[in-house]
């Protein structure tokens, strides 16, 4: 997950058309916006797995968390998921999170995650990949035994609305 610090002008844009759907939504505020993964192929990829409901998982290693300094997400979270240039795509909120060892994640969650061809083997292929690029350039390690912040979310709202 990468937050984005200065929202595109759609991220406004499209929250205030959620809001206008939902208008006993019980947040007002336009939430956090940010796009998955750390490429423009992957991440509007994600985006539109997303949309298409399909997607309805992330997998942020706790690892991050910790790095980053940011808190761990809740239930009832709710987040603009937008394709890597910054457009908003989606509203999403946060319905389960479980810590599990990256070596524990079941196929189950896999598929729910809703990447590739939704195994197992490729989610950890793509998985142990990313996390190896996130954690070497500050010296850390990938290890099979780190936690995963699994968070499960729901779609509110894409722009297929």
């Amino acid at each position: 997950m990468v937050k984005i610090k200065k929202n595109h002008k759609s991220v406004k844009d499209f929250w205030n058309a959620f809001l206008k759907d939902h208008p006993n939504n019980r947040l007002k505020k336009t939430p956090l916006s940010f796009y998955f993964c750390d490429n423009e192929k992957d991440a509007d990829t994600c985006a539109e797995l997303v949309v298409k409901g399909i997607k309805q998982a992330t997998a942020t290693s706790l690892w991050w968390y910790e790095k980053n300094g940011e808190t761990l997400p809740k239930v009832g979270d709710q987040y603009i998921v937008t394709n890597w240039n910054g457009d908003a795509k989606a509203v999403i909120e946060t319905i389960k999170i479980k810590k599990i060892p990256y070596n524990q994640i079941t196929a189950e969650f896999a598929e729910i995650e809703g990447e590739g061809d939704l195994s197992l083997k490729y989610w950890k292929i793509v998985h142990e990949a990313y996390y190896k690029r996130e954690m070497e350039p500050h010296g850390d390690k990938f290890d099979e035994n780190m936690i995963i912040v699994c968070e499960y979310f729901q779609t509110l709202y894409s722009i297929e609305n």
